[in-house]
C-alpha cells in the first residue's frame, strides 16, 4: 500500500459520513480504471491523478451535512491548475457529466448501488478523461 492510499485510508477511518460506501465505491472503480491511477488527499477530498491530478471527490454537504440523500459529487479537472481552450471531448452517451466549465466537469451519485448501476459508463467517460490528461 502505498503511503497516498494509507492517507485516503485514514481518511475515510475518521470520515462519519452516511454516503462513505459510495465514497468507497467511487474509490475502487476509479483506481481500477487503470493501473497508473494512484490516490491522495488533495483540496482536503480523496483525489486520483496520473501525471495530473484529474478527479476529486466532493462531498456537497453545504445543505444537507451528512445526510444520506445528499449526493456525492465526483469532478473531473485537468490537473490542479485551471486551463485555458476548449472542453475536452469525452463520449458520454449515458450524460453522466455535468459540464462546469472547458476544464471541468461533475458526475453526481445518490448511492454505491448507482455507481454500480452506472460504472460501464463511468469507466468509459474515465477513460476518455484519461487520455485528455497532461
Amino acid at each position: 500500500m502505498s503511503a497516498a492510499a494509507s492517507d485516503v485510508d485514514a481518511w475515510l477511518e475518521q470520515f462519519d459520513h452516511a454516503q462513505r460506501p459510495t465514497i468507497e465505491a467511487l474509490r475502487a472503480l476509479i483506481l481500477g480504471v487503470d493501473r497508473a491511477v494512484e490516490e491522495g488527499i488533495k483540496w482536503n477530498s480523496p483525489s486520483f491523478r496520473t501525471t495530473e491530478w484529474f478527479a476529486t471527490v466532493n462531498l456537497r454537504t453545504k445543505t444537507k451535512a451528512g445526510r444520506a440523500d445528499s449526493p456525492v459529487a465526483l469532478i473531473l479537472h485537468l490537473g490542479a491548475k485551471k486551463r485555458g481552450g476548449a472542453a475536452p471531448e469525452i463520449d458520454d452517451p449515458d450524460e453522466l457529466l455535468e459540464w462546469l466549465g472547458a476544464d471541468r466537469a461533475m458526475l453526481l451519485f445518490a448511492s454505491a448501488a448507482e455507481v454500480r448501476k452506472r460504472a460501464p459508463a463511468l469507466r468509459k467517460v474515465l477513460r476518455a478523461w484519461l487520455r485528455c490528461v497532461a
